[in-house]
């Protein structure tokens, strides 16, 4: 009787499936292997290294550089799902919640420390996709360009929502003060007192907090 060989199903992950639609061993560990390749570039990304290549990541994570080149196209498409991992992730911590509630100064101490958590957990990733916009131009990078300036968006919304009490007492100059205010909290600019001005992460929460009482506390100028 001839043998009769296992029909091959090829989806577009290169993975086979088992029966009923549940991963088989080789897919979980297609799956298993691209996180380890994600995660090596995330500490690549903390260890300084914003611009991994896949070579310095295969040795990071353990993963051959042949298995690399099947999980992501090149450097740009790796940095990219790197970024999305990431953002994954840390998901919950880009909520502010509640926004809005109690007193002016309750309210400045919570903002100040909710963007003080994100920025902990998110700097090395920033860092890597701002010097990504930066040093290429390509399709892959405007991507990134598109969804820093939807996160810059994002905050500056949750600063208006936290302070609308008092963005709303300022009349015509509302837009001027909103724009000081999302200026001095946005994650870039926490890292700029962190890595270029030397200010502790401490440090810059108070100079947030500061900022934020003397553009729209009671007792501001």
């Amino acid at each position: 009787m001839p043998i009769r060989r296992r029909p091959q199903r090829t989806d577009p992950a290169g993975a086979d499936d088992a029966p009923g639609g549940m991963p088989d061993g080789r897919t979980a560990r297609r799956d298993r292997n691209r996180l380890l390749v994600l995660d090596a570039a995330l500490e690549l990304f903390a260890a300084g290294d914003l611009n991994p290549s896949p070579e310095a990541v295969a040795q990071r994570s353990g993963v051959s550089l042949r298995s690399v080149y099947r999980y992501v196209q090149d450097r740009e498409d790796l940095i990219n799902a790197a970024i999305e991992r990431h953002v994954e992730k840390i998901g919950p911590l880009f909520v502010l919640d509640p926004v809005g509630e109690g007193p002016f100064e309750d309210r400045v101490r919570a903002f100040v420390a909710a963007r003080l958590r994100l920025y902990e957990a998110v700097a090395p990733t920033a860092r890597a996709a701002l010097l990504r916009t930066k040093i290429s131009s390509t399709p892959g990078s405007a991507i990134i360009r598109e969804r820093l300036a939807a996160r810059r968006g994002m905050f500056r919304v949750q600063l208006a929502r936290q302070f609308a009490p008092e963005l709303g007492t300022f009349g015509a100059d509302a837009d001027a003060i909103m724009a000081a205010a999302d200026g001095l909290t946005q994650i870039e600019t926490i890292d700029w007192f962190v890595t270029d001005a030397g200010y502790t992460l401490e440090q810059a929460g108070q100079a947030m907090a500061t900022g934020l009482r003397r553009l729209l506390g009671p007792g501001r100028a």
